[in-house]
């Protein structure tokens, strides 16, 4: 079988609130891309799945990862809003 496995319903749940949490921390417009997925982690020290979010705004890239599941992730894992410049895909490598 190619593809990720099936998830389930509470992990699409949280998946898709991670993702309002963001278009709301971030003031995000309605029509802004918000993108949440769990993705494996090769990094060492890294847990084996970590939660990515990515949104774009104006043609800019920003991106954020949580080192665990979307199930575990609370409001309070989000970044402060004055953080979002720091947030800039790239910025940060393959880290954060």
């Amino acid at each position: 079988m190619l593809g990720a496995p099936k998830k389930s319903a509470a992990q699409l749940q949280a998946l898709d609130q991670i993702a309002a949490w963001t278009r709301a921390r971030f003031s995000l417009a309605a029509d802004t891309v918000v993108l949440v997925t769990e993705m494996a982690c090769s990094q060492p020290g890294c847990p084996p799945l970590e939660t990515v979010v990515v949104f774009w705004e104006s043609d800019q890239r920003y991106q954020f990862k949580f080192f665990k599941i979307a199930l575990e992730v609370s409001e309070d894992d989000l970044p402060p809003y004055w953080m979002k410049p720091g947030l800039l895909g790239g910025e940060w490598g393959d880290c954060c």
